[in-house]
């Protein structure tokens, strides 16, 4: 086996210095089985078994590394044949010391055996330069109902060191069983595939990131993004586990046996039961158009020069929206108010309407819009009436 790291085993019946025992004379013992456990972005968590042949007495292992990106704070070994009972060393196997040799990539472990045995070992250590990626792609159906979801595992070995056989584990899902990686490989694995998962297509205004007046739409060519909403629970087929963030692309079929290429985003991590969005282009099928109707000073209080120190506001914010669609549409409208503010009136087309608070000043509508009829565009408009309290001058 190609490998960058060694274990060299000499066996001693009698206590005796570490730097005579570092004799490098005995083969490298096979890997019985390695795990790649990918649970941290920062670091590769390695766990491998090998079988050490023990008499009886204080054995010495040389464990070094070479051109190998080892933490060597993390190296671990732990006994699992005939583990010693706890603070009975005498009874089975235990590891009694750990020293590192100075100037060396290397570390000798102590293990004191009450018999002659071919003892597993299991050992542990932090192996930088594992990269890994996870990437999905996403093919919407022609009417923009569901998605064929699929998640891909891509894994780059630059650590130094080479695995004929490992399991490689995520966090979550599947492992990818006896699979071989060398340094300076890249393998590209399939570990999510759900075939009809429901989506639902949201338009998105925020009034702090796109114009209010509509001219100034015409004029800088600026749509709306759509995205698709999926949610990761077992209704969508999902739900078994977080999604990891990384890149996805996004196609639609095209009726005719092809895709549309629609584009790519990145998506956060995705917790069981929430949900995520995917940008998938920007729209002009759905128009805002707002305005600040109202914004008058109240409860002036002045100091003794008769100036202005603090007041509040009355202020009446309309958005009319229209949906050039032929079919209904859904609009995530989210507004921001500063300061304190207390909500006077909100309506939708005169009823009035809940909204949800992301945070102290940002407020969250779902507007469903019907499709447009032979008359024009479905038209609804939102009124906010709102004063916002003790501002300064």
């Amino acid at each position: 086996m190609k490998t960058r790291l060694m274990i060299v085993l000499t066996i001693a019946l009698c206590i005796t210095s570490i730097a005579s025992a570092r004799t490098k004379l005995v083969a490298l013992p096979e890997r019985a089985a390695t795990i790649i456990r990918l649970d941290n972005p920062n670091a590769t968590l390695i766990e491998e078994e090998r079988v050490l042949t023990l008499q009886r007495g204080l054995n010495k292992i040389d464990f070094s590394w070479n051109a190998v990106s080892i933490d060597p704070d993390s190296i671990r070994l732990m006994v699992l044949d005939h583990p010693a009972p706890k603070g009975k060393p005498e009874q089975g196997v235990t590891l009694l010391n750990v020293s590192y040799p100075p100037g060396e990539a290397a570390l000798v472990w102590e293990i004191g055996s009450n018999g002659d045995y071919a003892e597993t070992v299991r050992i542990s250590y932090l192996l930088s330069n594992i990269d890994r990626l996870v990437t999905y792609n996403a093919v919407a159906d022609k009417d923009e109902t569901q998605l064929n979801l699929k998640s891909y595992l891509v894994l780059r070995n630059f650590s130094g060191e080479d695995f004929e056989e490992a399991n490689v584990l995520l966090d979550y899902g599947k492992s990818f069983e006896e699979l071989g990686i060398k340094h300076e490989e890249t393998k590209r694995m399939l570990f999510l595939k759900a075939p009809k998962v429901p989506i639902t297509k949201i338009w998105t205004w925020d009034s702090a990131r796109l114009p209010w007046d509509p001219e100034e739409i015409e004029s800088r060519n600026i749509g709306v993004p759509v995205s698709y909403r999926i949610i990761n629970d077992k209704k969508s087929g999902l739900g078994n586990f977080a999604l990891w963030n990384g890149k996805a692309r996004l196609y639609q079929d095209d009726g005719h046996d092809s895709t549309i290429f629609l584009g790519e985003d990145n998506t956060a991590i995705v917790p069981i039961g929430q949900k995520t969005q995917l940008y998938v282009g920007d729209s002009r099928d759905i128009v805002v158009t707002q305005r600040q109707m109202k914004n008058d000073r109240i409860n002036l209080i002045k100091n003794d020069d008769k100036r202005v120190v603090l007041y509040d506001t009355d202020e009446v914010i309309t958005a009319k929206i229209e949906n050039f669609k032929d079919k209904p549409a859904t609009l995530t409208m989210i507004q921001h108010i500063k300061g304190q503010w207390d909500m006077d009136q909100c309506t939708i087309d005169n009823k009035k309407v809940r909204y949800k608070r992301t945070d102290a000043y940002t407020l969250e509508f779902e507007i469903e819009m019907p499709a447009r009829t032979e008359k024009g565009p479905a038209v609804k408009e939102l009124k906010m009436h709102y004063n916002r309290r003790n501002i300064r001058p």
